[in-house]
């Protein structure tokens, strides 16, 4: 098999296919998650913090050899994190919207009478077993 068509033959089952789609429906629910939280959250939380910005909170750690102060920047890695939460709980609360949109799946109908016990059984049998004689 020549490396053309065996490269065919892989990119064509269904499963490629299926990722690739995904990749890009997922890239488009980005930026649609990331516009949400940028255009509407984000400045809703600015209003609700009264526009405090953490992202430039730092602490110096010593000078460089040219004298300037070496910042250990961590108010920049607070702001990634609480950025991260953001969005994951926008997706969290898209997800769940979504799920509530599908069909839900069939239940199976539960049956009339339960499974006896085993005592149940047994004296059943001892029941039959008397009446026969």
């Amino acid at each position: 098999m020549s490396l053309a068509s065996e490269f065919k033959a892989f990119a064509m089952r269904g499963n490629v296919i299926d990722l690739a789609v995904g990749v890009v429906i997922g890239s488009a629910f980005g930026r649609i998650i990331s516009s949400l939280v940028d255009a509407i959250i984000l400045p809703i939380l600015g209003i609700l913090t009264a526009g405090a910005d953490v992202s430039t909170l730092a602490v110096t750690i010593g000078h460089n050899a040219k004298g300037d102060p070496v910042l250990l920047r961590y108010g920049l890695f607070c702001q990634n994190v609480l950025d991260f939460l953001i969005v994951a709980f926008v997706i969290f609360l898209a997800v769940k919207a979504i799920n509530k949109l599908q069909t839900p799946p069939a239940t199976p109908v539960a049956a009339s009478e339960p499974a006896p016990s085993v005592n149940t059984q047994l004296l059943t049998e001892i029941r039959d077993l008397l009446a026969k004689r």
